[in-house]
């Protein structure tokens, strides 16, 4: 495309636009209805400019006036309750539910890993004594060791609080540093893993798994349920920057992004529930059964969310990015 003539040939059209925009208060019926048609040219404009001629100052110009365009057309809109109810009971779910072909993989590879780690670590005596000295790891994995007192070392709800704190900022970092080709995703993973399997190995090693078991599944289940879908969801984000299919690479990181911008705020309300448990379940006086139930519970519920509503919502189109109507206008890209 020549730019110069495609410029010269468009370039009273946003001009004219730009003279509508600043009296925009002030049209007749016939210049509102120009504007909308000028506004809606301008984006085409910009769309063709960025896939086949890019220029950064015409670009920026253009991008600038069918922001103003847009603004002047759709109106300023505010969120309200009805913005949180959508994405609570459509978008987020969603979102969950599409990336579950990455996040299930990560949980059940993840978990086998966990799990050799703890035989390795449990079934090899000079493995143990490189992690730390007899009487220290006595001092970790003994009744009413470190491993044990650990939640109930602060008062629930400040507890509870930085259990959140940390483990939605995990989550974020999951879901942001996916673009990063997933690799510093594979370095979170790697070492909650790693911090899982050596309470695994030791606990084991003295033979009281099953109450470690009982301290980790009440909150456990949903905390970690989070973490798989945050770091699944932030490889499949380092995947689009390989392989952004039949988008342009740019559209699809777009898209994706704010879908995982969305996920963290979700995350961090089911990491709000498995804090709570964490702070006031696991540390009760409860029966084990009671303790695990109750992780069952939520965590079952979690999934039937995701499954059930989820699924609806996806098959209706949803992917948890922002509405059709909210996103910039894109032209197709050949396959």
């Amino acid at each position: 495309m020549d730019l110069d003539v495609f410029v010269s040939t468009h370039r009273a059209e946003w001009d004219r636009l730009d003279t509508l925009l600043r009296r925009r208060r002030r049209l007749n019926g016939a210049e509102a209805d120009e504007l909308v048609v000028l506004y809606q040219r301008a984006a085409t404009h910009l769309s063709v400019i960025q896939s086949s001629a890019p220029d950064p100052q015409l670009t920026g110009r253009l991008s600038r006036l069918v922001a103003r365009g847009r603004s002047a057309v759709t109106g300023t809109r505010q969120a309200s309750w009805r913005d949180v109810t959508r994405f609570l009971a459509h978008g987020f779910p969603a979102a969950v539910y599409r990336s579950r072909h990455w996040w299930i993989p990560t949980a059940l590879i993840s978990t086998a890993v966990a799990a050799l780690l703890g035989w390795w670590i449990g079934t090899h005596p000079e493995v143990q004594a490189a992690i730390g000295a007899p009487a220290n790891l006595r001092a970790m994995t003994r009744p009413g060791g470190e491993y044990e007192t650990y939640y109930s070392s602060h008062p629930a709800a400040s507890f509870a609080a930085q259990v959140w704190t940390n483990n939605a900022q995990a989550t974020a970092l999951c879901l942001v540093l996916g673009i990063f080709l997933g690799l510093p995703v594979l370095y979170i993973l790697l070492e909650n893993m790693l911090n899982l399997g050596v309470g695994i190995g030791l606990m084991s090693s003295a033979g009281r798994l099953d109450h470690f078991l009982g301290l980790l599944l009440p909150h456990g289940l949903l905390e970690l349920t989070a973490v798989f879908v945050a770091a699944g969801t932030g490889l499949r984000l380092g995947w689009t920057v390989i392989d952004p299919g039949p988008r342009s690479r740019r559209t699809a990181l777009a898209e994706e992004g704010r879908a995982a911008l969305g996920m963290a705020i979700g995350l961090a309300l089911v990491l709000f529930v498995s804090g709570a448990i964490e702070g006031f379940v696991t540390p009760s006086g409860l029966p084990t059964w009671a303790r695990i139930g109750i992780g069952i519970v939520a965590e079952l519920a979690f999934l039937t969310y995701v499954f059930v509503l989820g699924g609806r919502a996806a098959r209706a189109g949803d992917t948890g990015d922002l509405a059709a109507a909210e996103r910039s206008a894109t032209v197709p890209t050949a396959a």
